[in-house]
């Protein structure tokens, strides 16, 4: 069998084959991983909402839609019913003003505009610092001691912090650090990313506020 000659136009036919060769695996690869991918991020998004909102039994996520906030952007509102009657409201919602680039929160609220919970969807913050807002701004729990702790028995105090939203009504008070003049203690060394986060709340707030008066009208006309 001829050895092939070593040319740029026998060059340019391998690579072209193996181009196609590597195109068809890696289409083969995505047929195989969207369906799940897509299931997971779906599934990864429904326990955020039931996270967030009172106890429903409709479909928020077939349900949802989108609201235009004051600054022209839209955000994702997923409604959570009771038997067809509006009992809460998650809110998809971001801020590009994060230490490093986006935060997207899924922010829920009951129907008195009071913040019932948060989840954490995606961020770029530095670990350790801007990523502890996931229980940063929840209650303050009891700490677990530990491993040098636990071996040496003794106890490092940590420091009582006003820093929860979880239970506040944003009406009263925009979310704002102590820096800004507000009464929420930002993440240590993470005040950028704090900012970002009280952003991101506040945001998700006025989107609920444009809801909550949709829904009251609407129940003033079927009255």
């Amino acid at each position: 069998m001829e050895k092939l000659t070593s040319s740029l136009k026998n060059m340019l036919l391998s690579l072209a084959l193996i181009s196609i060769v590597v195109a068809g695996l890696l289409a083969f690869v995505y047929g195989l991983t969207k369906e799940p991918i897509e299931q997971a991020a779906k599934q990864k998004q429904e326990n955020a909402i039931r996270e967030v909102t009172p106890d429903f039994n409709n479909n928020p996520v077939e349900e949802q839609f989108e609201v235009e906030i004051s600054n022209g952007d839209k955000l994702v509102v997923f409604p959570a019913k009771q038997d067809g009657k509006l009992i809460g409201i998650a809110v998809e919602t971001n801020t590009q003003k994060g230490f490093s680039g986006e935060i997207k929160i899924m922010a829920g609220f009951d129907m008195n505009g009071i913040v019932k919970n948060y989840s954490v969807l995606k961020h770029a913050e530095t670990p350790g610092l801007g990523s502890k807002m996931q229980e940063w701004f929840k209650p303050q729990g009891k700490r677990e001691k530990s491993l040098i702790e636990k071996i040496f028995g003794f106890e490092v105090k940590e420091e009582k912090r006003n820093s929860s939203v979880i239970g506040r009504d944003i009406s009263k008070n925009k979310l704002m650090v102590t820096k800004d003049g507000g009464d929420i203690d930002a993440i240590t060394a993470a005040t950028v990313s704090s900012r970002a986060f009280m952003d991101a709340l506040n945001r998700a707030y006025e989107a609920y506020l444009k809801v909550k008066e949709n829904d009251s009208q609407t129940q003033e006309s079927t009255e």
